[in-house]
């Protein structure tokens, strides 16, 4: 069987089924379906069914849209709007001032929600008509906020570490542990990067009118509290061995109905509602997961994975070399895919070459994250760029102008981790003694 037909094949029917606007689950489905038909007498209806049902009945899968509704019900109740209110008074004294509510808000967040969109929504709500009022320079907080919402990809728990956990049979709690030191780092550098401007040029935060006292920062702190101590539970328990992550989020979903209704928000109306914004999407993840795991199937049996590994290693591309190239690839996939698509599409090739490059599979999963966190912000398909234009109705590409120097940062960081993969794998390792 020809590497080169095959793959062009299977290639040219995604491409028609999703370029004819089928969703991405569906094409995925027949794409692996006619690469069975076509090329094999294996009995492909009977393997799909196999694979849907292994791929949703595991317990492993149920932390999907546990951690979703977890952060659906942070996103609907009054535990983000304290957030915003708890950080102010300790940012203000900061060059950039507010601006860093931005980013360290992002990150706490993050901690709790999984989701990219939803920190990036979340938090641009609350902060955007501030900054507005106080004069802050718009590209920089519209800047700020597209490249900080993406940590919530990153810093765990993270949606996207768990679909890259399971499909590619990687420990969830290693690639948590693994996202964590990255995720801070990035976060600093966004606020060293936002420091400097503003020393250069103070007009970017002006001064507000009225100044914190310490009484205001030690009020702030119970207002943090809630989400501190989700992040602590949560993350602790899965650390400490406590709990799995299925467990850690099932714990995560009772602490966030606890607070919410501690906090006098919790009515029907934002239940019902977190519950619909969860099974949605827990269904377009699930359908996606899925379709990719049928069509990883299909492209395994058809020797493509194995013949590209041999062609690489005979080739004598060097490990580096290999990174450049998936870089690129991924840099023009998430100008066209959301990231769970850029995962499951691309893994069944991806995972062969890295593991034979030497590479390791949880570090691989932090960088394939990070690619992902580009795309949020890369047009025409960055969803961070769609939700700030919903959020603030600016044109597309002056937001996605404005994310460039976080965008650059991100590629800076994923070089440093490249080449000092230690810095992801250190908290990992530690876990394993």
């Amino acid at each position: 069987m020809d590497l080169l037909t095959v793959s062009m094949t299977l290639t040219g029917i995604l491409v028609i089924l999703l370029g004819g606007t089928i969703w991405i689950g569906v094409s995925l489905f027949l794409a692996g379906l006619a690469g069975l038909m076509i090329f094999t007498g294996l009995p492909a209806t009977t393997i799909m069914a196999n694979i849907a049902w292994n791929n949703t009945s595991s317990s492993t899968m149920l932390a999907l849209p546990l951690f979703i509704f977890m952060g659906e019900i942070l996103f609907r109740s009054k535990i983000s709007d304290n957030l915003f209110k708890g950080m102010a008074p300790w940012m203000d004294g900061i060059p950039g001032r507010l601006l860093h509510v931005n980013i360290f808000a992002c990150a706490l967040f993050a901690a709790v929600s999984g989701s990219s969109a939803a920190t990036t929504a979340t938090v641009g709500k609350i902060t955007l008509p501030e900054f507005e009022k106080r004069n802050y320079d718009k590209k920089l907080s519209l800047g700020s906020l597209a490249g900080s919402g993406t940590l919530g990809f990153l810093i765990p728990p993270s949606m996207m570490m768990l679909v890259y956990g399971i499909m590619a049979d990687v420990s969830i709690g290693k690639l948590f542990l693994a996202g964590v030191i990255p995720g801070i780092l990035i976060a600093l550098v966004f606020s060293g990067y936002v420091i400097i401007r503003c020393i250069a040029n103070p007009g970017l935060a002006p001064e507000s009118a009225s100044s914190y006292t310490w009484g205001d920062r030690v009020r702030g702190i119970p207002l943090l509290a809630p989400v501190i101590i989700l992040v602590a539970v949560v993350l602790g328990s899965i650390y400490a061995g406590w709990a799995t992550p299925t467990e850690a989020a099932a714990v995560g979903v009772v602490g966030a109905l606890f607070f919410a209704a501690l906090g006098r928000s919790l009515t029907w109306g934002v239940l019902t509602d977190a519950l619909m914004g969860s099974v949605k999407t827990s269904c377009m993840i699930m359908w996606i997961v899925c379709g990719a795991a049928f069509l990883s199937v299909a492209v395994g049996y058809l020797g493509i994975p194995r013949k590209l590994t041999e062609a690489i290693a005979q080739a004598g591309m060097s490990p580096y070399t290999l990174i450049v190239i998936l870089s690129i690839m991924y840099l023009v996939m998430g100008c066209l895919l959301d990231g769970f698509s850029m995962i499951v599409m691309s893994l069944p090739i991806s995972l062969p070459l890295i593991r034979m490059a030497g590479f390791d599979p949880v570090w691989y999963g932090i960088y394939l994250v990070i690619m992902i966190q580009l795309a949020q912000i890369t047009p025409p398909v960055g969803f961070n760029l769609f939700v700030i234009n919903g959020l603030t109705g600016d044109d597309l590409g002056k937001i996605a102008l404005a994310a460039m120097p976080f965008f650059i940062i991100l590629l800076v960081i994923t070089a440093l981790l490249t080449v000092f993969p230690g810095i992801v794998l250190y908290l990992p390792g530690l876990m394993v003694q």
